[in-house]
């Protein structure tokens, strides 16, 4: 959508203000897809929801592609928007859940680092497809979006089932073979069903192969313990959570991406097609930051990535803010204002893509008991879509009320207020199995005091 929308606008003769709606309304839509798949990977299995939701993206995108006027190609959107909603959700909690805890950051970043792949991809097929004539270039760049759904619910069916969510139907046997091929070790895998087990209400001892479980997972129990009835637990990891999604989108990335061709024409790069190769490089750095972040997450940490991340955010776009405003106050070209603004938005994206982009689905995905995951984490997704839909659907208006320069500057403030939260409130769950983390959360403020003292009964245990 970065580089169809120009196409768009002039094809189908919108306005500024129908085109805004255009970009964010998809995050919006989305919300749809959010709410129901954590439901719906509960009910038909996390990797069921997987393909579901190909084929529901699949569908949105050729009606994208065909569409005749503004109002078919909203239909596109919401259908689309559903699809990514579903994906957003599940992808995250379907790696987490698969993955062993000596590489599930790795692991669990793959699917942010493949959907940068997805946008390279579509900013390169936009300068493709920008060859053709108006009416048929912006088509096939939202059509092309359905080959790799095709490709994504294929793949999965090749693939094993979470263990957790096995575990959940009961279904022992089964789980235990997935985690004998998915663990490190058989005594890994044997400790890891073990505490998945207890997580799930069974009885250690109990090694049958298929077992009745009391599933509350359905019911509004859930929903009552996330929201009306927390415990301090609950609580903190709902504070973390909803902070992470929050600020993830609040710092303005998506104003970056979907409207980066924008931002350079505001820097003085006129013509479309250096406009478009620019975006390319936007999306090239994005994705080998988020390649280098998968080899990092598990050697690093999720906390050291995320709180450098954040503060060069901060950096980049108050130097974007500095750029922007001072080409705006001139009456002819600045070459080293220009040189600047492209540098602070390579290294925004940079800075996002090593942190914070993938972080927060690693993050969040991991640190919801086993009962309240797949709801906790559609939580998530659904405001981290709302925050996206806001800031997509208001750029162009929030430039035009403060100047483009301000909007940047108003972003970096927001990134400012997300390092002190992130600094104070998230502990670290780095080579932690998924039941070992909950045991961080409920101190809120006091986090390290309880890391502390889980480590040392660790080490009394192992001696």
């Amino acid at each position: 959508m970065s580089g169809a929308q120009k196409y768009i606008q002039k094809d189908l003769h919108c306005s500024d203000t129908q085109i805004e709606i255009l970009v964010g309304i998809l995050n919006l839509y989305s919300l749809v897809g959010s709410a129901a798949a954590g439901r719906t990977s509960d009910w038909i299995g996390r990797r069921y929801t997987i393909v579901l939701a190909g084929a529901i993206f699949f569908l949105g995108a050729i009606l994208m592609g065909f569409a005749t006027n503004y109002a078919f190609l909203m239909v596109g959107r919401f259908v689309a928007g559903i699809g990514v909603g579903y994906a957003l959700m599940i992808a995250p909690v379907y790696t987490t859940e698969i993955s062993p805890a000596s590489a599930r950051g790795f692991l669990s970043s793959f699917p942010d680092f493949f959907i940068n792949v997805g946008i390279l991809l579509g900013y390169v097929s936009n300068y493709a497809f920008s060859k053709l004539p108006t009416h048929l270039g912006w088509r096939f760049m939202l059509g092309f979006g359905a080959i790799p759904s095709i490709f994504l619910a294929l793949g999965v069916l090749g693939m094993p089932e979470s263990p957790r969510w096995l575990v959940m139907q009961g279904r022992l046997g089964d789980a235990k073979n997935v985690l004998d091929k998915t663990s490190d070790n058989l005594e890994e895998s044997k400790l890891q069903l073990t505490d998945i087990k207890e997580a799930a209400g069974i009885p250690k001892d109990n090694d049958d192969e298929i077992v009745q479980v009391v599933n509350q997972s359905h019911g509004e129990g859930i929903w009552k313990e996330l929201f009306i009835h927390p415990t301090p637990t609950v609580r903190h990891i709902l504070m973390v959570t909803a902070g992470l999604h929050f600020f993830q989108q609040g710092s303005g990335i998506d104003a970056v991406v979907l409207y980066s061709p924008r931002i350079f024409e505001k820097a003085g790069i006129i013509k479309d097609t250096p406009q478009l190769l620019a975006t390319i490089g936007v999306g090239f750095v994005k994705t080998m930051f988020i390649l280098m972040a998968t080899f990092l997450i598990d050697r690093i940490g999720r906390r050291p990535l995320l709180l450098t991340s954040i503060a060069g955010m901060s950096v980049s776009l108050m130097l974007l803010g500095f750029a922007l405003t001072i080409i705006d106050h001139s009456d002819h070209k600045i070459t080293w204002a220009i040189a600047l603004c492209i540098a602070a938005v390579l290294s925004y994206v940079a800075c996002f893509s090593i942190g914070m982009g993938p972080v927060t689905w690693v993050y969040s995905s991991e640190i919801f008991p086993l009962r309240l995951r797949a709801q906790g984490c559609s939580m998530g997704v659904a405001l981290n879509r709302m925050v996206s839909g806001a800031v997509g659907m208001t750029f162009i208006s929030l430039y035009k009320a403060i100047t483009i320069g301000g909007a940047f500057f108003f972003y970096a403030c927001v990134a400012l207020v997300g390092f002190v939260l992130f600094y104070t409130l998230f502990p670290e769950t780095q080579g932690k199995n998924l039941e070992e983390v909950e045991q961080l959360f409920g101190t809120f403020f006091k986090w390290r005091s309880r890391q502390v003292e889980l480590n040392r009964k660790k080490k009394v245990v192992q001696k």
